[in-house]
């Protein structure tokens, strides 16, 4: 391996850390934010951070059609969007921020549930077993009991479910649509749902918590860009795996910001979680040589539309 390659290998795992940071900090700031409604705090996120970014991303390519060549398709993974970033956000203002995280780590398993009736995959026994384990790693963290069980953890799940099938779904259709098309229609989707509700759950924002929301869109945009430059520094198996250092940040948040304990049950747990979404990314990397479909666990509006160079060999 040369100088060059081993540099960019050790680099993209580095600013991927820092693009997991920089999403916790993002989750923190929406979870401060609870006394607000989701579909408010979203709409203002996609204002500040995403809207100016994405319009220019789409008109600095060459477009021939925005017209979708898979319109159901195209809907319900704007629909699966939204749904994975409202039940994300709901659920960070009821639970806390380490059980969310653990939660929507089993994004990986989904995918790859989901992808055998979806896509005709064919799991071996090494991806069973992660399967298996990630399994096991949830039942631990909810212990479920009819007391234990919070709608935070159902929202949780549902959103780990709509992020898994929206991947799903960019998996079938990614290379026949155009990259403005797989990034505009989530972003109408989110602007139009939260602005149509905004009506109904407006609440009059003090200049601080205007400028929260306006962090969160800035955070949230600045993360994606480090994150995905980290992809195409180095492969998928070196830099997936540090989407898991969010764990230490919510517990770290958790405790300093909003008075949050953990149990040794939630970090047996989180252990065999992330055991198991490391397998599966390993797996597919290694197996496929390519960039795995695995993104991060947070559900936003991604911008990765499937068009990342190979990272080098």
């Amino acid at each position: 391996m040369s100088t060059t390659t081993s540099s960019s290998v050790i680099r993209g795992p580095l600013i991927a850390l820092l693009g997991y940071f920089v999403f916790s900090t993002h989750d923190a700031i929406v979870k401060s934010l609870e006394n607000y409604s989701v579909f408010q705090t979203i709409f203002f996120a996609m204002l500040f951070g995403y809207v100016p970014f994405s319009l220019a991303r789409i008109t600095d390519k060459r477009l021939t059609t925005l017209r979708p060549n898979n319109p159901a398709l195209v809907i319900l993974r704007s629909a699966l969007m939204v749904g994975a970033m409202c039940f994300a956000f709901i659920a960070f203002s009821i639970l806390p921020m380490v059980q969310v995280y653990v939660l929507l780590f089993t994004t990986p398993v989904m995918i790859s549930l989901l992808a055998i009736p979806i896509l005709g995959e064919k799991i071996h026994f090494q991806r069973w077993t992660a399967i298996i384990l990630g399994l096991i790693g949830v039942i631990i963290v909810l212990r479920p009991t009819p007391e234990s069980l919070e709608w935070g953890h159902i929202f949780s799940l549902i959103s780990a479910f709509c992020g898994a099938s929206a991947s799903i779904i960019s998996r079938k259709i990614g290379n026949q649509e155009s990259s403005a098309t797989l990034i505009l229609f989530p972003l109408l989707f989110n602007v139009l749902i939260a602005g149509a509700t905004l009506y109904f759950v407006y609440k009059p924002m003090p200049f601080n918590d205007l400028m929260a929301m306006f962090a969160v869109g800035v955070l949230g945009l600045l993360g994606q860009l480090l994150v995905l430059n980290s992809y195409r520094l180095s492969p998928a198996a070196f830099v997936a795996p540090m989407q898991y250092s969010q764990l230490i940040w919510a517990v770290l948040f958790g405790f300093i910001f909003f008075n949050e304990s953990i149990d040794q049950w939630v970090v047996v747990g989180s252990i065999i979680t992330i055991a198991s979404g490391v397998m599966i990314v390993w797996r597919e990397a290694v197996a496929s040589k390519t960039q795995p479909n695995l993104n991060t666990p947070n559900p936003r509006i991604t911008m990765d539309d499937g068009s990342l160079p190979n990272p080098p060999d």
